[in-house]
């Protein structure tokens, strides 16, 4: 699996991106602080969390008993490239359905 694809795995899980967007809200948080704001164990939380460092995604820095996290920018940007490298396709598509709408919407059969 490629790294974006190992990324957007990462990301498809909406628990796992809520943490990540969190994690850029409000930049680096302990790992009790991620657990104390959602409805779920600190094991979940911590499979979770294993799951986007694998990927990539966070990064992790431990400070004797504690974990803090944060997001690894060089993933979100390897999204961003992607997205941006892809924008011709989805601007030709849109292009040509703007097309075939003004042709639909300009003949009239009653």
């Amino acid at each position: 699996m490629t790294q974006l694809a190992a990324t957007f795995a990462a990301l498809s899980d909406r628990t796992r991106l809520a943490v990540v967007e969190r994690l850029m809200a409000q930049g680096e948080l302990a790992a009790g602080d991620l657990v104390a704001d959602v409805e779920m164990s600190a094991p979940a939380v911590s499979r979770h969390l294993k799951v986007l460092r694998k990927a990539g995604v966070i990064q992790q820095r431990v400070a004797g008993t504690k974990r803090y996290y944060s997001v690894q920018p060089n993933a979100l940007k390897a999204i961003s490239d992607w997205t941006i490298s892809h924008r011709a396709f989805w601007e030709a598509g849109l292009d040509r359905l703007d097309a075939l709408l003004a042709h639909d919407g300009g003949t009239d059969d009653g």
